[in-house]
Formats: C-alpha cells, sequence, structure tokens
C-alpha cells in the first residue's frame, strides 16, 4: 500500500467485533483519514495486545493504544501482585506503625486473593480461620465474566493454575434493590512521567435480578458483568446501565456524599496504576518502544459497599465500546458517552503527533508546557497524576522517576521532599574494594561498578538522590555534566527500588504526609474564627484561630508576635490557619496542609516549625535546632530529636531555650542568628524573633537518647558527623536540598566551633549541670572564616 506525505493511515486490529471498532474509525474518518494495514499506519487500534514488533515502530508521531507490560494490571492475578507488593513495599517504609499509618489505611481497596495452585493451602487456611466467608472464583485472564462464579466452600477452588480466589464482598450497596458495579475509564496518556485521567463519565452495571445473599448460586443475583446477565430470560431488562452523572445524583438524592465516595474512587484509581507503573516502564524498555508513542485506555470494575467504600474488583484491558444495553434501557446514553469517551481520548493523546515534543527535552519547562498543553485537550478527563498534592501519592512509587518529580513540582508550584531510602530484602557482600548485592526474593546478584557503589554507600547512609548527584559531581575529578549526573543516580536508584533491593523509607513518607496536602473539606472551624497579625523576622502573616483552646495557646506562647489585625490588612497578609478538625487540629499555610491531627499541645511546636522554615533566605538557611543562651555573650546550639529528650531540655534551661537560628553570611563570615521562637508548646517567643549578633562563642551539642545510659556522658564529635546531624535540620530560602557551596560553607564553620555529642537517659536530673559544666569550658571566638 503506497503512502504519500499527506494521507494519514489507521490501523484496526485484534480479535474483535467491529462495534469495538467504531467510534475510533469514525473520529478518525471524519478527519480525514485512511485505512491502512500492520505495515502502513499511524495510529493503530489494537483489541488485546499487539505483535511485539509493532511497539518498536511506535514514536510522539506514530500512536498505539497500548503498552508493554499491562498485564500488570490488565490480569486479575498479575494486578493482585502488583497492589499486594506495593502495599508491602510502603509497609516496610512506615516502620512500626503498620496498618495504622495514613498510607497504609488508604492500600484497603482490594480484597484478599489467592493465585492458583501456589496459594491454595493459604485459601484453605484462610477459609479453616472464617467458615462463614464466601469466596469468588476467576480465571486470572478472561473477560466478559466467564468462568466467574461464587463458592460457598473454598475446597471447590481448583489447583489448576490460571485461576484467583477472592473473598467475597458480601455487604454491597444496592440501587433499586439491586447489586451493582461502576465502570470507570482510565487513561494513561505519559509513562514517564506518570500522566493519568480519569473520565468524567461511565456506567452504573445492575445486576439483573434483586439482591439475595443466600442465593449464591444465582448469578444474575451475584454477578453484574452485561454478557452474564443478557442471558436472564426470566426479567423484562436482563441488562441495564445508568451513567454517572444520573448516579451521582440518586446518590445525593438519597442522602450520600457523592463528592466523598468519588475522591476515594479516584484515590484507588491512581494507587492501582502507581502499582502497575514500574512493570508498564521496564516491559517498555526491554519492547524497545518509545513511550511518547504509546497510551492505555483501561476499563477499571468498582464495587461499592454497604459503608460506601469503594473495592476495586478488576481492570479490563481494551474495554468494550461496544452497546450493551437496549435503547430504552439506557443503551442511547452509553452510545454517546462511548463516541465522546473516544474522541476526547484521541484529542488528549494528541493522535494526529501536531504537537509532539522535541525528542531528548526533558527539561522542566518542556514537561510543564507539554503536560499543560496536554490538559487544555483533555475534554471529559480529568487528570489525576500529577496530583494537585503530589506529596499524597510519591511515597506509594518505589521511586518517583526524575521526570516524575520534576513535572509534579512544577505543577505544585513548590519544592518537594526528596525520597529518602534503606536496604531492603538485600544482603551486601564484600571482597576488598568491590561491592555485590544479592536480592534473596529473586535470586539475582548485582555487580555494582564503583560509581554504582558509591551510589548505593550514599542512599544507605540517608542522602537523598539529588544530594547523591552533588556529593558524587563535587567528589569527581572529571565529572559528568550535572543534569547526566543527576540522571543516571535517579535511574540506578529507580532500578534497585524496582527489585525491591530499596524502598523509600517512613521519614520519607512522613514528610510526604506532612506537606502538601490540601485542605480537607471535613475540616471544621470555629463560625467566627480570631484572626490575629503574626510577625517573626521582618514578616508577617494573618493567622486565624479555630478556637478559644488554641487561642490561648498561642497567645501565651506569640505574645510578643501578635497584634490584632487590621482590616485593612486582612487581604494583604498571606494568611495562615489553625483549623479545628474531627481529630484534633490542622495547620495550613494558604490552602496547603502543613501538619494535620495535632493534640492542643502540639500547636505551639507545628506553628514554631512552620515560622522556622519560613524564615529561611537565599542563601541564609535554617536550622531546626534549639538555642539556649546561658550567658549574654554564649550560645549553645542544641540538636535533639527525642520527644523526652526535648521535654527534659525544655524543663532543665526553662527561660533561656528557644526555637531555630539562621545562619547569615556577611563580610565572609558566618554568624548566628537565633530566631527566638517557642521551643515546646509550654514555650515563649523572645522578643518576636530577635536576630541579635551579640553572642561571641558558639557550641553544638547533639544530644542522643541511649536506651543503655544511665546518665549524661559527653564525648566530642568529628566535623562530618556534626555536618550530618545538621543536614536533615537545615532548610534553605529555596526550599530544596541545601546546595553544594552552601555545604561548603557549613563544613567550614562548623570547623571553627567546639562539637560535642551528649548521650543521656532521657529523664537524666543531671542535663543541666553537665550542660553548664561544658558552658563554663572556653570556647573560642564566635565566627569562622569562611
Amino acid at each position: 500500500m503506497p503512502q504519500d506525505s499527506t494521507t494519514r493511515y489507521f490501523w484496526l486490529s485484534g480479535q474483535r467485533a467491529a462495534a469495538q471498532d467504531r467510534f475510533f474509525r469514525e473520529a478518525l474518518e471524519a478527519q480525514g483519514w485512511v485505512e491502512g494495514d500492520e505495515a502502513h499506519w499511524d495510529a493503530a487500534w489494537v483489541t488485546g495486545m499487539p505483535a511485539p514488533g509493532q511497539f518498536r515502530r511506535v514514536s510522539p508521531r506514530r500512536k498505539l493504544n497500548h503498552f508493554p507490560g499491562n498485564a500488570a494490571l490488565t490480569i486479575k492475578s498479575r494486578l493482585h501482585e502488583s497492589l499486594s507488593r506495593m502495599k508491602a513495599r510502603v509497609g516496610e517504609g512506615v516502620g512500626e506503625e503498620g496498618e495504622g499509618h495514613p498510607l497504609l489505611s488508604r492500600l484497603t481497596f482490594f480484597p484478599p486473593a489467592w493465585v492458583m495452585p501456589h496459594d491454595y493451602h493459604a485459601l484453605q487456611r484462610a477459609a479453616l480461620a472464617a467458615p462463614e466467608r464466601r469466596w469468588i472464583l476467576k480465571p486470572t485472564n478472561a473477560s466478559k465474566g466467564k468462568g466467574i462464579r461464587v463458592l460457598r466452600d473454598a475446597a471447590e477452588a481448583p489447583v489448576s493454575p490460571n485461576w484467583l480466589v477472592q473473598a467475597y464482598l458480601d455487604r454491597p450497596h444496592t440501587l433499586r434493590g439491586h447489586k451493582y458495579v461502576l465502570r470507570l475509564y482510565v487513561l494513561i496518556s505519559s509513562l514517564t512521567p506518570l500522566r493519568l485521567y480519569l473520565y468524567h463519565q461511565g456506567f452504573t452495571k445492575l445486576a439483573s435480578e434483586p439482591w439475595d445473599p443466600d442465593d449464591a448460586d444465582n448469578p444474575y443475583s451475584q454477578l453484574t458483568n452485561p454478557d452474564i446477565n443478557a442471558l436472564n430470560t426470566r426479567v423484562e431488562v436482563p441488562v441495564e446501565f445508568i451513567d454517572l452523572e444520573r448516579y451521582r445524583a440518586w446518590l445525593r438524592d438519597q442522602g450520600h456524599d457523592d463528592d466523598a465516595l468519588f475522591a476515594r474512587i479516584e484515590d484507588l484509581v491512581a494507587l492501582t496504576v502507581i502499582s502497575g507503573v514500574d512493570a508498564l516502564r521496564a516491559r517498555t524498555a526491554e519492547a524497545g518502544a518509545d513511550p511518547r508513542g504509546g497510551y492505555e485506555l483501561l476499563g477499571i470494575d468498582c464495587m461499592i459497599d454497604d459503608d460506601l467504600k469503594p473495592w476495586i474488583l478488576e481492570c479490563n484491558l481494551s474495554p468494550s465500546l461496544d452497546t450493551c444495553a437496549a435503547p430504552e434501557d439506557g443503551g442511547i446514553v452509553e452510545e454517546r458517552i462511548k463516541g465522546e469517551l473516544v474522541r476526547d481520548m484521541l484529542r488528549l493523546v494528541d493522535i494526529t503527533g501536531e504537537s509532539a515534543p522535541e525528542p531528548g527535552d526533558d527539561s522542566v519547562s518542556a514537561l510543564l508546557a507539554e503536560a499543560r498543553a496536554e490538559e487544555s485537550r483533555a475534554g471529559g478527563f480529568k487528570r489525576l497524576l500529577p496530583s494537585v498534592s503530589p506529596e499524597r501519592y510519591l511515597p506509594f512509587f518505589s521511586l518517583p522517576s526524575l521526570a516524575d518529580m520534576t513535572l509534579a513540582e512544577a505543577l505544585a508550584g513548590y519544592a518537594l521532599p526528596r525520597p529518602r531510602l534503606a536496604r531492603r530484602r538485600v544482603t551486601e557482600l564484600h571482597e576488598a574494594d568491590s561491592l555485590a548485592l544479592y536480592a534473596a526474593d529473586t535470586g539475582r546478584l548485582y555487580r555494582p561498578n564503583d560509581a554504582a557503589a558509591l551510589i548505593w554507600l550514599l542512599a544507605t547512609e540517608g542522602l537523598d538522590p539529588d544530594a547523591i548527584a552533588e556529593a558524587l559531581w563535587a567528589a569527581s575529578t572529571e565529572p559528568l555534566a550535572p543534569g547526566a549526573l543527576r540522571h543516571q543516580v535517579w535511574e540506578t536508584l529507580g532500578e534497585w527500588c524496582r527489585d525491591g533491593l530499596l524502598c523509600q523509607t517512613e521519614a520519607a513518607v512522613r514528610d510526604a504526609s506532612d506537606r502538601g496536602e490540601p485542605v480537607r473539606a471535613d475540616v471544621i472551624a470555629d463560625a467566627e474564627p480570631a484572626t490575629w497579625k503574626l510577625r517573626h523576622a521582618g514578616r508577617a502573616w494573618a493567622l486565624r484561630v479555630a478556637d478559644a483552646a488554641a487561642e490561648q495557646r498561642l497567645v501565651e506562647a506569640f505574645d510578643s508576635g501578635l497584634e490584632p489585625l487590621l482590616a485593612e490588612e486582612a487581604g494583604q497578609l498571606p494568611p495562615l490557619s489553625l483549623l479545628a478538625a474531627p481529630a484534633g487540629y490542622t495547620l495550613a499555610e494558604g490552602r496547603r496542609v502543613v501538619a494535620s491531627r495535632l493534640t492542643l499541645a502540639e500547636v505551639v511546636p507545628a506553628l514554631s516549625t512552620l515560622l522556622l522554615r519560613l524564615a529561611a533566605r537565599s542563601g541564609e538557611p535554617v536550622l531546626d535546632v534549639a538555642c539556649w543562651q546561658p550567658g549574654p555573650r554564649d550560645m549553645m546550639l542544641l540538636a535533639v530529636d527525642d520527644q523526652a529528650c526535648r521535654e527534659t531540655l525544655a524543663s532543665s534551661l526553662g527561660e533561656g531555650l528557644s526555637h531555630g537560628a539562621r545562619l547569615a553570611l556577611q563580610d565572609g563570615i558566618m554568624h548566628v542568628e537565633p530566631l527566638g521562637l517557642p521551643f515546646t508548646g509550654h514555650g515563649h517567643m523572645a522578643d518576636g524573633g530577635s536576630t541579635e549578633r551579640g553572642a561571641t562563642s558558639f557550641r553544638l551539642v547533639t544530644l542522643e537518647a541511649r536506651q543503655d545510659a544511665v546518665s549524661v556522658g559527653l564525648s566530642p564529635q568529628t566535623r562530618l558527623d556534626a555536618l550530618a546531624a545538621l543536614l536533615p535540620r537545615c532548610h534553605t530560602g529555596e526550599g530544596g536540598v541545601p546546595s553544594a557551596d552552601l555545604m561548603t560553607r557549613l563544613d567550614a564553620w562548623l570547623e571553627g566551633i567546639p562539637r560535642h555529642t551528649l548521650h543521656l537517659a532521657a529523664d537524666d536530673p543531671g542535663l543541666f549541670a553537665e550542660l553548664a559544666r561544658l558552658n563554663a569550658t572556653p570556647a573560642g571566638e564566635v565566627a569562622a572564616e569562611v
């Protein structure tokens, strides 16, 4: 078939009915496209999966409607494995809190499942422990409801491969007495960075007979698949579809909060796709496919239980675009929605390739421009990823790609915490200067080269990927370009995280949980919250306080920095809010949640920490440390994490203790400016954030609570240990990690001051005496030349 430079060809393929191609064909023929064949195409529409060689032909201007590796989501057993693997990885990252951690609590939307025959005995043990439970048996890779049935007895499960048994969800929400499932249309438009959309319309698929929990053998009561219910000759309407707009209106009429339900559904969809993105990226690379030439439309089925909690049932490849319902039973609306869905999808993915990005351009501006242009073409699709609150989702990746981080940060408009990693199911083997890594889960032995071994060492010591790249660049005699080196570090760590050698740590998860979350709808504020003008470190905010109890605490702690807010200032000052939430208090900066679930005792420390971070300036970082000034010319910087130690410190040192210090460079000399913030919930702000530079004697003391310590014990601290202690406490004016230049200045400053580590039992009464004794020792000059 000859192909000229102006004619565009589409190719239709796969095992499908003509109805499955109809809307794709109509949309392109209306734009002058002509049908081609497997050798001549600019846009391919394949039901099922194409031959592997076709993936090597895709490009930003030649689009195919699949990605390699989509089986991680679309085969039932693989979907269960993907979700379970993500839950296990996140669980190891959050540490001892376990199932009660907020991130893990969001991963309860998929029912327990067992893959045959490997999990057969585990299934029988689960059935023995829950004799009243029912089970649902599904073939792992079939469609249209084939082979699905409810089991009263798990012993009936086959031991042959390709079967999945799930715990049966036996409390479904019903619509007019009928069980139903929601069909959602989900579009992956980009793999790296991951961009994900949910279509505003979809369908409620009803079982054709009323729900009867005692009639487990009746598929027309228990199952909602239209291909099964179409066989029911006992009812007048075997297949009925209700579109999501009417479904949501019905929920509201029943007194339900449809917005809350669909917020949970959006969370379910985003987390489900994240669970499979590693496999999609890895298989796409192995297939030699350009990911910019692929996209994937998925049909996700969710059941809603009687508590209005959504559960994912399956994720369908090449979801049916045929019209299943009769015209009078929703078929007319079904046909219209599916036609609009395909037309909106083709515009969004730029099927013509007219807006294709320049190859190899992964700059911030290019990623941002592409994402914004794509969203402008989205029609009825809503972008879920990157999220407007990226911190809600980044911890669920094994490791976000550099492009994921770059785009999320650009869209959010503020700096995001970088992931930190820890060893996971890996054994390190050493011989002389060589390192090998053995992954017990896969039996694979990794032999990293010298550069990769150094990346491993730095990552397992707690440095984030960008800090590792900066460290390598600073240490190399013949460094790569900074951008190339950064990309190499992220790629290397990404491979190890995908393979399970590393996982994001509790610290990364905590940072992501505490920052950037949008103010929730269930935050409850008083009808007339008090509003104050809060001043600190040369800045001012309009502070709204939820109730009298919190107001009293804040007035006591920040008295010198609080004053009545004038009416003309109300709209001029940036807002801070302390809101009463169902569980404690929520602190927000503008529309961004800074900390949530605060007790009343935690309100002052949380606001103090926020003001500390906001006090950083360009080139003048702040340190999250305690400042003790036992005399007018003496200052001791105290780095402490343990809460019991903090309380002991506060009770021992009293009024001379404050929170935070800024490091300012003047005439080549690093000066320390105490920020004067309250150190604990019972502390007081000193002089509204004084920046006096009168101290001439400085010391740095790192306090470490030791289980085996019965009394205080002092030891010298190396400069690098001090630097490591300060690095996580250092906040820059730019909002990101400290620059290499700043690290060098910190290092030089530390060289000029005395440094100590104080080991103590948390409640040791001798703490004050030991610090006083240390303070009496001559300390040297106030500052170090930089």
